[in-house]
């Protein structure tokens, strides 16, 4: 039995030296930040979880800010592929697209309910507004609700621009929700709400023929 505990963690140590250091130093981070928060843990640390030191930390990353901005980075990007995904998915259908998009937000909610947004969250801990990573998520609020006023136009909402950012008031409100109603609960109102104002849309849309 003992023989087997030892074999299975020389094979997990073993899988996850086999993960670029770079790239163990981010997950490593992103979980501790998630954890513990920015600001509460140090490189050091960072540097243990990801079975590294703090000189080789520094060689790939100039300082704890960059490492943040760049964490911050890689989840910005996760989000710009799902968007490529949701375009790809129905093109030709702004609507679909919308809804799509609300029950993809609704499962990360229930996801999170436990940690909250880790976008939001560091927002909370950076009010420097020249940190790089609060830079970064900004850029991406506000390439996000230029695509949503887009396909609110596409889907023929009659001011795209309100609904735009009724749509976007919804999102922040769903991540601002999880103290006073639950992740799960609030992503469920979102999805409701979504379809809602498209079908209002269509409705709309169809009478006007």
């Amino acid at each position: 039995m003992q023989t087997d505990i030892h074999r299975n963690g020389k094979t997990r140590k073993k899988r996850r030296s086999a993960i670029p250091v770079r790239e163990r130093i981010l997950v490593a981070a992103g979980d501790l930040f998630h954890k513990q928060g920015i600001r509460g843990i140090g490189v050091e640390a960072i540097a243990e979880a990801a079975q590294t030191n703090k000189m080789t930390l520094y060689r790939y990353f100039d300082s704890k800010d960059e490492l943040i901005a760049e964490w911050v980075r890689g989840i910005i990007a996760h989000k710009e592929e799902e968007w490529k995904d949701l375009n790809a998915k129905h093109r030709g259908d702004p609507h679909g697209q919308l809804q799509d998009w609300s029950r993809r937000i609704s499962a990360k909610l229930r996801i999170m309910e436990e940690r909250g947004s880790a976008l939001g969250n560091a927002l909370a801990e950076l009010p420097d507004p020249n940190h790089p990573a609060r830079r970064a998520i900004q850029e991406h609020k506000v390439r996000e609700h230029k695509r949503i006023v887009r396909l609110c136009r596409a889907a023929g909402f009659r001011d795209p621009a309100l609904s735009a950012n009724l749509f976007t008031m919804m999102l922040e409100g769903a991540h601002s929700c999880v103290q006073c109603i639950g992740m799960r609960q609030i992503g469920e109102h979102l999805v409701q709400l979504v379809d809602l104002m498209v079908e209002n849309n269509r409705q709309r849309q169809q009478l006007a023929r």
